[in-house]
């Protein structure tokens, strides 16, 4: 059972057998007296844990989450030394995660044929979704967790050394993604997706050397998710809206959907694609491609700030455009980016959720969303 995520047997009738056994916690469930609703993340550890006390549950995380974050760092430095930029996809099962994956590595070897794509992926049974990864032709190794709930550092690192193991038995099939030009700082960049199991809600505390968490949340699911899973998506610094060509047939609202991302984290990205029919892909390669910190198709690197500026001249260009066809005698739009970079054009540090227990991010209504642990909550001003 996992301590940190809180995923164990949180009954009421055991619950209130520990309380009345193993020494009761004022707080640790909160009860609502008009309709007997329960919130078993009220205590200090914002979780629950049969037999367990809030300081013990507080240490075993601070002490699990520690270990793993310095396997953690590790990581970080490693890919870094490799010139890898890592990606940890996060998100429900059945949000399309592998079939994104999938039409992304197509697209890269249209875009980018240089670039090495590698994938690690997170399930607790098969290798159904490595085998269709390694199927592009990318390489991919499949990390099964057992009754795991998530990735965590340590196994990303044993699946990246088994990268770097088994990359002689992948042939290079002539769409530029060969496997034996990353081993070195000094050479081209590289990508390493890895797709995380299919959970919203453990995931979101576990650090493994990436560069930044994707959150993928599929119109299908409903646009409230945000605001359910509110640390997965404060932990994200992008969120995909994929299968955007089932709106038509779906009761999803967008904006709604954008409104609540944005109270758990104002600072998240958002972009709104389908890997299906390839709409709003070109978003997403060149976001890959800022993430990566330089444009690829250029002979030497190019700085942050010089990036920045390139893209808000890009910006600049295409809202003059648009504005010229609404209105062809307006005078064209000067100065609208020089003060302000678009959300898009962020470059800001990755934002986590580990041990940052009672955190709170501002809503419109002016009222305060705890984070932290899973299960945040409302709380007034």
């Amino acid at each position: 059972m996992c301590v940190v995520c809180g995923c164990s047997d949180n009954s009421p009738a055991h619950a209130r057998h520990v309380q009345q056994n193993a020494g009761s916690e004022a707080g640790v469930i909160a009860v609502n007296p008009a309709n007997g609703d329960l919130h078993f993340g009220a205590g200090a550890a914002r979780v629950s844990v049969p037999g367990m006390s809030q300081a013990r549950a507080i240490k075993l995380e601070t002490d699990i989450l520690g270990a793993n974050n310095r396997v953690a760092q590790q990581n970080r430095a490693h890919f870094e030394s490799h010139g890898v930029t890592a990606l940890n996809f996060v998100s429900s099962p059945g949000s399309g995660k592998t079939t994104l994956l999938c039409a992304t590595i197509e697209a890269l070897k249209q875009h980018q044929p240089g670039l090495h794509v590698a994938v690690i992926e997170g399930d607790q049974q098969t290798s159904f979704d490595a085998d269709r990864i390694r199927a592009t032709g990318a390489p991919a190794i499949q990390v099964n967790t057992g009754k795991g709930c998530h990735l965590d550092a340590p196994m990303v690192a044993e699946a990246f050394a088994q990268l770097h193991t088994h990359e002689h038995h992948t042939h290079d099939h002539g769409h530029g993604h060969g496997h034996d030009h990353h081993h070195h700082g000094e050479e081209a960049h590289s990508l390493l997706f890895i797709e995380n199991v299919g959970n919203l809600v453990c995931p979101a505390v576990w650090d493994l050397g990436e560069a930044a968490k994707v959150a993928i949340l599929s119109v299908t699911e409903g646009e409230d998710k945000p605001l359910k899973y509110p640390d997965m998506f404060a932990a994200a610094q992008l969120m995909i809206l994929n299968k955007t060509d089932l709106l038509p047939h779906v009761k999803f609202d967008v904006a709604r959907c954008i409104e609540l991302a944005r109270r758990v984290n104002p600072a998240i990205e958002i972009l709104q694609l389908s890997a299906t029919t390839g709409e709003g892909m070109d978003a997403w390669l060149h976001w890959l491609d800022h993430a990566m910190g330089a444009h690829h198709h250029h002979d030497a690197p190019v700085s942050d700030e010089a990036t920045l500026r390139q893209r808000v001249q890009q910006l600049e260009a295409e809202l003059a455009k648009a504005k010229a066809k609404l209105s062809p005698h307006a005078p064209p739009l000067r100065g609208s980016l020089n003060r302000t970079l678009p959300e898009s054009a962020s470059l800001g540090a990755v934002q986590t959720c580990a041990g940052t227990s009672g955190a709170a991010a501002p809503s419109p209504s002016g009222e305060r969303f705890a984070l932290g642990r899973p299960g945040g909550e409302t709380v007034s001003g």
